[in-house]
């Protein structure tokens, strides 16, 4: 079966791997026809692992063991992420407007309702959230500098781990390898 991980922790905060260890790292494991997609810890592969959590676990703990440090990772299916990209909430929005955008966040498990409500209190002029499942959508007004949370403090509202992607390197990824 064909996956996307979307990786936590991978060239932020000083902490940079190489494209060619991290394909390595999963080659390991062992997975084939291991891809990355830019640097920023996107890694598709082949795996004859038909449920995805079991096998989110396993890619954890061999990245922590030789990167020596907690990589939580998300994977989706190509079918799971093209869904999720044509489910994109606010269409109504132009998103090359002054820097704005259009981010999708992963998660593991689906948020609570009580996280879905503290989201949609979170909305201020230059951010605006929906949760879909296992992916929150986070709509910023201006460059995400200036927009009023950070993926640090959505993680904390989520109560759980969460990496975000920019919804065109998502678009241009499953065009390009999905």
């Amino acid at each position: 079966m064909r996956y996307i991980a979307f990786l936590r922790a991978i060239n932020v905060g000083g902490r940079v791997v190489k494209m060619e260890l991290l394909k390595r790292l999963f080659e390991e494991l062992p997975l084939s026809d291991v891809e990355t997609y830019i640097a920023s810890g996107n890694v598709l592969f082949t795996s004859a692992a038909r449920t995805a959590a079991p096998l989110e676990a396993k890619i954890e703990a061999h990245l922590e063991r030789r990167l020596g440090y907690a990589v939580p990772a998300f994977l989706r299916t190509p079918a799971e992420l093209a869904a999720a990209v044509r489910a994109r909430p606010f269409r109504d929005v132009a998103l090359s407007n002054k820097g704005a955008a259009l981010y999708v966040g992963f998660v593991s498990a689906e948020p609570s309702a009580g996280v879905r409500k503290t989201f949609a209190d979170m909305k201020c002029p230059t951010d605006e959230f929906q949760i879909r499942g296992r992916e929150v959508f986070w709509l910023s007004r201006k460059r995400m500098l200036e927009s009023a949370y950070s993926g640090a403090q959505l993680e904390r509202a989520l109560g759980m781990p969460a990496t975000f992607r920019n919804l065109s390197s998502l678009e241009k990824l499953i065009a390009r390898h999905v």
